[in-house]
């Protein structure tokens, strides 16, 4: 009997290649590292950073040849520039599994401080940030946003349940008050902490269109208002 592109399980007996194609003999921690990752990349070029679709596109196999199966944070970091604005920067930084404590957010600082000219930060760490750390995120000069890396395994705004949000203009948004006679504050509001609010990195005042749309019901769209409510 043939036995190659067969795999055997714990009890001996051959598996398919079907189902061998499902086993997956790398690390977790390389598994999560590629797709928190992935995700990030994703999250910039939504955003409007360049993000080449390569690097998007890369496979886990592919990640793994280039980072190990035990990744460097170092070498995980990414840095791009906004397509519309050069002086749009922003920078990502893969902490450790770690407690963050104030001690690496120094370090950081200094980094970024001595090389860097940032506009935005974003910190992805797998452990608590102690207090003295998340008080220390406050001297920074530009926006810092922080992730759990639990929270980048899946991209939310490709589950099928989720609305398509699309980002209004300054302008957009002055026509749409216009338009129905309303004020800011009349609006229905989405909190800054909300995922879509954060996977786009949204600030207070702007306003995003929400489409709905499914095979039961027809198109409905809406806006929202991003708030700091919790």
């Amino acid at each position: 009997m043939d036995l190659n592109g067969l795999a055997m399980d714990v009890d001996g007996d051959n598996l398919g290649t079907c189902l061998a194609s499902f086993v997956d003999d790398g690390t977790v921690e390389s598994h999560r590292y590629f797709l928190a990752r992935r995700t990030i990349l994703e999250m910039l070029k939504d955003r409007g950073f360049a993000i080449p679709n390569s690097e998007i596109d890369t496979t886990l196999q592919e990640f793994r040849e280039k980072y190990g199966q035990t990744p460097d944070v170092e070498r995980l970091r990414v840095s791009a520039m906004h397509r519309n604005d050069l002086t749009n920067k922003v920078l990502v930084i893969f902490c450790g599994p770690n407690a963050v404590k104030v001690n690496v957010i120094r370090s950081i600082l200094t980094q970024i401080m001595n090389k860097e000219s940032l506009s935005r930060l974003i910190l992805v760490i797998q452990n608590q940030m102690t207090n003295p750390a998340m008080k220390a995120v406050e001297l920074f000069s530009f926006k810092v946003e922080i992730f759990q890396i639990t929270d980048l395994l899946v991209n939310i705004t490709k589950h099928v349940l989720k609305p398509r949000h699309e980002l209004l203009t300054d302008t957009e948004k002055e026509k749409l008050l216009k338009k129905y006679n309303l004020e800011e504050k009349q609006l229905p509001r989405m909190s800054q902490k909300d995922a879509i609010a954060r996977y786009y990195g949204l600030e207070k005042g702007q306003v995003v269109k929400v489409t709905y749309s499914s095979e039961i019901i027809e198109t409905h769209v809406t806006y929202r208002c991003v708030c700091l409510i919790s």
